[in-house]
């Protein structure tokens, strides 16, 4: 992955920009991880429950890893990385 070979200048609004998408990407992880927390525990105590929480608990990883694939473009972007 080439990184930029000049320094890089962002503006104060860059840089908040980046903080609230990281802060927006940390905040959806953890509500991801909370949905699988929860069914798990939901299938501990309810094992009844466990086709209808599966669902829940295969859906998360796809999900987490768009918010992250988004964020990483959205970063490499505004520094310039290239994906070799």
């Amino acid at each position: 992955m080439p990184l930029p070979s000049q320094p890089i200048t962002l503006s104060a609004q860059q840089v908040a920009d980046l903080n609230r998408k990281l802060s927006t990407l940390r905040h959806d992880i953890n509500n991801q991880l909370s949905l699988i927390m929860a069914a798990v525990e939901l299938i501990r105590y309810k094992p009844e429950m466990t086709d209808r929480m599966i669902a829940t608990l295969v859906e998360q990883p796809p999900r987490v890893a768009a918010a992250l694939a988004g964020f990483s473009t959205e970063f490499e972007q505004t520094f310039g990385i290239t994906r070799g």
